[in-house]
């Protein structure tokens, strides 16, 4: 009965699949409110799984040679506006300090929504020489967007990232950099948080302010909505231009600097959510999980029960496993649910008859399935079963994205086949504007990008039947 009370505070996903989002971020111990609307507070667990994530990024970062850096929260107007196009892109979304202390400031200061141009500022003080490029730098902190509708970590006023931002000698190792990073990103997605991924370019309206190119990954979430899930621009020389940045080249001439930057924020735990959660609450992968596994004693008021368990945990604490023992008063199907609620990857139960039979009872998160595991392979089978938890929610994702592309020939059959099953829509593009503002107008869907891998479907264009220059897909998203 417990295990049912505690199942029934989350709202069925087929039923109101917002409101089940809200009720695994609260009810999981992810987020709570705080008395500022759209700012979220991260709670131990939910801030537990960002670090494991920043872990594995960072490492990633320093293994290509980034170093990590800080920069100020706050930008002077004057400097946000010199790069015309970055500023009305952020523009809306400001928020600005005006007083400090008593008095009012005499130049308004922007609370950094990003920081393009405070990298800048800094790079054309310090570069002179082709010898100090490139500039590789990350920085980890957090933004403020002044957003309008919220939702814990889809869409927050303010939260958490990664900025990378980099400078570089010429445009090749520039774009080099910006498709490095993407696959960077793609690789944390795919191996690590068990999301398949579509690469792909920006439309020129969707890319970031500024960019030249802004590449992302796409994925799919159980609702067959689309989530931007992390992006690489690349500048140009643009901002360099606009902050005069120049260095002294090779051949001693004067040259301008070509610029990258790429983030990724908390809003890829609201991904990791909607892509593996069920209707029993969150599903996390093991290779970002806070706790991978929960160890718990199965009648533990019996001789020997509560001894062996934390022998177990012990063992598979020794062995690396990232485990917890749950040796509390609360009842067994309380613990299951709690456990369930919480996406912990495997439970491993241990009763009297178990230890008399030299046996664990291992229950898959992803599946539900019991293996029972021998005590004296502990260390190889507990392993070996959060590696294939792993590979089980990348296929059942990998299943979910690929079983809801559809192809296209016109802007009618497109929102059709959105209406009819969501997911993304694949048809011929021209390129055109007026053709991409058709398609959200009459089918009410976005472009998500014109993929690396591309297809022939048509020779024209879905929308207005001129001639097609690429396939893109389009989806409703997030």
């Amino acid at each position: 009965m417990a295990k049912d009370k505690r199942v029934e505070q989350i709202t069925d996903m087929e039923v109101d699949f917002a409101q089940w989002f809200t009720d695994v971020c609260t009810k999981a111990e992810l987020v709570d409110y705080s008395g500022i609307k759209g700012c979220f507070i991260l709670r131990p667990y939910g801030y537990a799984i960002w670090e494991n994530i920043q872990q594995i990024l960072d490492g990633m970062f320093k293994r290509d040679g980034h170093e990590n850096v800080s920069m100020p929260m706050l930008i002077p107007e004057s400097l946000l506006q010199k790069e015309k196009d970055h500023v009305e892109g952020f523009a809306p979304e400001c928020a600005w300090v005006t007083v400090g202390g008593s008095e009012e400031l005499p130049e308004r200061l922007c609370v950094r929504p990003t920081s393009e141009t405070l990298f800048c500022d800094h790079w054309s003080h310090v570069v002179h020489s082709w010898r100090d490029l490139p500039m590789l730098y990350n920085q980890w902190c957090s933004v403020l967007r002044w957003e309008k509708t919220t939702r814990p970590f889809l869409r927050g006023r303010e939260f958490l990232w990664q900025e990378g931002h980099t400078l570089h000698a010429t445009e090749e190792e520039a774009r080099k950099e910006t498709l490095q990073q993407l696959e960077v990103y793609a690789d944390l997605c795919e191996n690590f948080l068990a999301m398949p991924v579509i690469r792909g370019n920006k439309t020129d309206k969707e890319k970031f302010a500024g960019a030249v190119n802004t590449y992302t990954i796409e994925c799919m979430m159980h609702d067959h909505k689309a989530l931007q899930s992390g992006t690489s621009h690349f500048f140009g020389d643009g901002f360099a231009r606009q902050f005069d940045i120049t260095f002294t080249d090779k051949d001693n001439q004067q040259k301008y600097p070509f610029q990258t930057s790429w983030g990724l924020s908390t809003r890829i735990i609201g991904g990791i959510i909607m892509t593996h959660g069920d209707n029993s609450g969150l599903v996390l992968p093991p290779r970002i999980a806070p706790v991978q596994v929960i160890v718990v004693p199965v009648a533990m008021h019996k001789p020997g029960v509560l001894d062996k368990a934390r022998e177990l945990y012990e063992q598979l604490k020794a062995a690396g496993v990232r485990v917890k023992i749950d040796d509390s008063d609360n009842s067994l199907g309380w613990k299951c649910a709690q456990y369930e609620m919480k996406g912990v990857p495997l439970r491993v139960e241990l009763g009297p008859k178990d230890i008399e039979n030299g046996v664990c009872m291992a229950v898959r998160r992803d599946n539900g399935e019991k293996v029972p595991v021998a005590l004296s392979e502990l260390n190889e089978k507990i392993p070996a079963l959060l590696d294939a938890v792993q590979q089980g929610l990348f296929d059942k994702a990998k299943q979910n994205l690929d079983g809801h592309i559809f192809e296209a020939h016109s802007v009618e059959e497109a929102r059709d086949l959105q209406s009819a099953h969501g997911g993304f829509i694949k048809t011929m593009w021209c390129g055109d504007l007026a053709c991409e503002l058709q398609m959200k107008e009459q089918a009410g869907m976005s472009s998500r990008c014109i993929p690396f891998e591309q297809e022939h479907l048509d020779d024209v264009c879905a929308c207005c039947g001129k001639p097609a220059k690429h396939m893109i897909y389009w989806g409703v998203a997030y």
